[in-house]
């Protein structure tokens, strides 16, 4: 991610909660936000201005999906989910790809201009689910 390389952490981590020590140093719990320091509000910022990102690129079908979430990481599950769908799914998606990429022929009144957008396409398909198409 362009923005910052520790947004990316909070997306896939989750935002940093500020803790203190608390009794005899056995337990820690959650600071309230007037006990932060500027450290503490710098790291919870992070998950901020992630949200930020997300909300500024989604549509308003999206933001009606996520708009009541806490965490950038949340956001993101739930937009990775609607768009990917389960492990199931993605999982069926990927054999629907590969079958089509195993058989790729040129169709009769295709140009090979088509043909070419037609199979980068299942190729940048597969690759957005994690898939990697060896070169043979």
């Amino acid at each position: 991610m362009a923005e910052d390389s520790e947004l990316w952490d909070v997306i896939c981590d989750g935002p940093l909660v500020p803790m203190k020590v608390v009794g005899e140093g056995t337990r820690t719990v959650p600071k309230t936000r007037n006990e932060y320091n500027n450290t503490d509000r710098k790291a919870t910022e992070k998950n901020f201005r992630a949200k930020k990102i997300f909300v500024c690129g989604i549509g308003p079908d999206e933001f009606n999906r996520v708009s009541a979430f806490e965490s950038a990481k949340e956001i993101w599950e739930a937009l990775k989910t609607a768009h990917e769908g389960t492990t199931q799914v993605k999982k069926s998606k990927i054999d629907m790809l590969t079958a089509e990429h195993e058989l790729f022929k040129m169709k009769e009144d295709e140009s090979i201009q088509d043909m070419l957008t037609r199979f980068t396409s299942i190729i940048n398909e597969l690759h957005s689910l994690g898939e990697v198409i060896p070169r043979n």
